[in-house]
């Protein structure tokens, strides 16, 4: 039986993957728990769309704040020297193409990186994109951090999406409970897996061709 990643354990692969010296910005839901990851001898530049430049997770025992958080409205540290500023120069700087990565949370990722993460198209429910798709066109490389498949055992990685868009052809990598996963133009190629689960039982909980690195 396979071994599947806790949502900590998959925040730890991400943080990992983010070099020193690099400007992140960590969507709301699952990206969050990125940050705790981040670990205080790490150098790396969070970026927040309510306009904060160099956040951090808060210490052990560490008073909270409540003016400091992030876009989630979690509670957050800062490094020495951060930088607070207006959203619209936040938006500004997102579209801007100054942001090395940003790790968004995913409904579907199709094999040619098109990105779903902003509503399931519910009848009635009024969802909100909030800075995903400014993040997802503006960001050199897109990180997505999503369960392999929904609830109901639907694989989340398809050949098209059938979700509303929050980006076209965006997303570099993908990271599940069950695997590491690349976007290239031949589509997704698989880098690393869960112990337990062979090739062919990963394929089967995808919704599109396989490679494998």
């Amino acid at each position: 039986m396979e071994q599947r990643r806790s949502r900590t354990e998959i925040a730890a692969r991400v943080a990992a993957d983010i070099p020193d010296g690099a400007y992140v910005n960590l969507g709301i839901g699952m990206p969050v728990l990125v940050l705790d990851q981040i670990g205080p001898e790490r150098t790396v530049f969070v970026h927040s769309e309510n306009g904060v430049l160099g956040m951090r997770a808060l210490r052990p025992d560490e008073p909270v704040d409540p003016e400091l958080t992030n876009a989630s409205k979690r509670p957050v540290g800062i490094l020495p020297g951060a930088a607070f500023f207006h959203h619209a120069d936040s938006f500004a700087m997102m579209r801007g193409g100054h942001l090395d990565y940003c790790v968004l949370g995913g409904y579907e990722v199709a094999a040619n990186g098109d990105l779903a993460n902003w509503s399931l198209g519910d009848t009635g429910v009024a969802a909100a994109v909030g800075g995903a798709m400014d993040l997802a066109v503006g960001a050199k490389r897109v990180f997505v951090m999503m369960e392999h498949e929904t609830r109901d055992g639907r694989p989340r990685l398809v050949a098209q999406l059938s979700l509303p868009v929050t980006g076209l052809g965006a997303v570099s990598r993908i990271y599940t409970d069950l695997a590491t996963i690349d976007l290239d133009r031949e589509g997704f190629l698989v880098r690393d897996m869960v112990a337990g689960l062979s090739l062919d039982e990963l394929q089967a909980r995808t919704g599109a061709p396989l490679r494998f690195a």
